[in-house]
């Protein structure tokens, strides 16, 4: 009888030259252009909560979670045993844990419970580290923090809801809100007619209780997002024009109100996140702010909304950003580390200038969510709208060429790239994409010529630090000084974008990070789709696309 010899072990047997996994971190400590911002525009105190969520965030425990979140996506039952409605969505464990997590350190109200300056950076900070380790979550977490303000342009229905969401911590269960130790709060605006046009919609309100600002709502909503929330802002159309409501799950008489989940969206990414379609069958809902007013009054949860969005892009390129780099420090090519290698350098050196422009943006924007004065109020409207236009859309591409750092490794699924790159594209979709952002921004130069103003003085005062930087200035000045086509809106977006962050940097950054982008950043208009010049022909190009 032949006895079996194993075969000598080779050596490909052996795993070798590959870099640590990156795990067990202080997310934010790693981070030196965000602890930078942070310290800026915050302090100390915001420094200490930073660190801490760092520490949370890096570790392997909570990114595992991540992974599990997304690999259990929700489920949506919508009735029980017997056949009664429940329109449940059911989680994996580790997505309440990560919910509990992020209410645990406030990132949903730390904003309004805290008077401390940057207390907006410290949600867009927060949220931001928080999504290295899992964005879904964010969702709901970013609209309870956006919706407070449109709660409290109704303070006589809106205050149990305020006490129950401002310091309170996450209690899944569906009851009562005055019996839960805190709530989330959701959206639920476009319409599969309408989409962006909210103005389209044709949900329906009637007046139940006038007194008592009691209405019932009938309709479909095409997206409603973390419909397992307490309560969602939504638009409907009443006697006087479109006005918003604040719609509970639990209604008023203590039983299940008439929001049906039709089903839940099989999205690209995000998939730790249940997002819906919803119909009201005569739901009830309190009506906020006047009669025909509600675009007035959520428009203010749409202004915060869009802080979460930048900031969730600042997390997301952040930890593509770092698994490039750890790639690179950790692996050797051609008898190098990969991180010397003059071609690798130069891509994650253009990358990292990338980054670094993005935080500080983010951090500007945020630190004028605090300004209370008019000027400071119209710098914040315009200048996060053109934030999210132009982070969000840098985005995928950004990921993207972080992933490429990787080669193979970068592109299968053990790994967070590929989650990282399905993610992406969602905040430049999500509360308005390119085209609204670019018009909205239009409009806002145009309603309110102070935010025009505060805008370019804020560019003016970097004037003289380097002379791309003053030439793109003359010419971006000149161009706000008289009107611009809608079909130019991105373009100038983009320009505005680009000089707000060349800006910044040349104030706060190192010189080496101030003078290279400038360099690269100013030379035209960032490379993106959609700015085609005047003289282009763009009915013959389309024709050749048409079906």
């Amino acid at each position: 009888m032949q006895v079996y010899k194993p075969a000598t072990r080779l050596e490909t047997h052996e795993v070798t030259n590959q870099p640590p996994p990156l795990v067990n971190r202080n997310f934010y400590h790693d981070d030196v252009a965000l602890r930078e911002g942070v310290l800026r525009g915050a302090g100390q105190w915001l420094d200490e909560r930073m660190t801490a969520l760092g520490a949370a965030v890096g570790s392997d425990a909570v990114l595992d979670l991540g992974v599990e979140a997304n690999r259990n996506p929700p489920v949506l039952e919508q009735f029980d045993r017997y056949g009664r409605r429940i329109d449940a969505v059911r989680f994996h464990p580790a997505y309440h844990r990560l919910m509990a997590l992020a209410m645990e350190h406030h990132i949903h109200d730390i904003a309004w419970t805290t008077e401390a300056p940057g207390r907006h950076l410290a949600h867009a900070a927060m949220l931001a580290l928080f999504t290295e380790a899992e964005a879904g979550v964010m969702c709901p977490i970013n609209m309870s923090y956006a919706g407070v303000p449109a709660l409290r342009t109704q303070p006589d229905v809106a205050a149990p809801w305020l006490d129950a969401l401002l310091g309170g911590s996450y209690d899944a269960p569906l009851r009562p809100i005055a019996e839960k130790a805190g709530i989330t709060l959701g959206m639920a605006m476009t319409e599969k007619q309408g989409g962006s046009d909210v103005r389209a919609n044709s949900t329906r309100a009637e007046p139940v209780d006038r007194a008592a600002r009691l209405w019932r709502l009938t309709g479909h909503k095409w997206f409603c997002s973390a419909p397992m929330s307490d309560g969602f802002l939504t638009l409907a159309y009443g006697e006087t024009g479109l006005s918003c409501f604040l719609v509970p799950r639990i209604a008023p008489d203590g039983e299940r109100n008439a929001i049906h989940v039709m089903r839940l969206k099989d999205k690209l990414g995000n998939r730790s996140n249940a997002s819906s379609e919803i119909e009201y069958h005569g739901a009830l809902g309190w009506l906020l702010g006047e009669e025909g007013r509600g675009v007035q009054v959520i428009i203010d949860m749409v202004h915060h909304t869009r802080l979460g969005t930048i900031a969730g892009t600042l997390g997301i390129m952040r930890r593509a950003l770092a698994e490039a780099v750890n790639h690179a420090q950790g692996r050797r090519v051609f008898q190098k580390k990969l991180i010397d290698q003059p071609a690798m350098r130069g891509v994650l050196a253009d990358l990292a200038l990338e980054y670094e422009a993005a935080v500080a943006l983010v951090v500007r924007v945020a630190c004028a969510f605090d300004d209370e004065d008019a000027a400071g109020r119209a710098f914040a409207r315009l200048a996060v709208a053109v934030a999210k236009y132009w982070l969000t859309r840098r985005n995928p591409a950004f990921v993207f060429e972080c992933m490429e750092c990787l080669g193979g490794a970068g592109y299968v699924e053990e790994g967070p790239m590929p989650r990282l790159f399905r993610e992406s594209p969602l905040n430049a979709i999500w509360e308005g994409s390119g085209n609204v952002i670019a018009l909205d921004v239009l409009r806002t130069l145009a309603k309110a010529p102070l935010s025009g103003e505060v805008f370019l003085a804020e560019l003016a005062s970097e004037r003289g630090k380097h002379g791309r930087f003053d030439a793109a200035l003359d010419s971006l000045s000149a161009d706000l000084s008289r009107p611009v086509g809608e079909a130019q809106a991105r373009a100038l977006v983009g320009r505005m974008a680009l000089l707000l962050q060349a800006a910044l940097l040349l104030r706060d950054a190192p010189a080496a990070v101030a003078e290279a982008f400038c360099e690269t950043r100013l030379a035209g208009d960032g490379r993106l789709f959609g700015t085609l010049p005047d003289n282009a022909d763009v009915e013959a190009i389309l024709a050749r696309q048409l079906l």
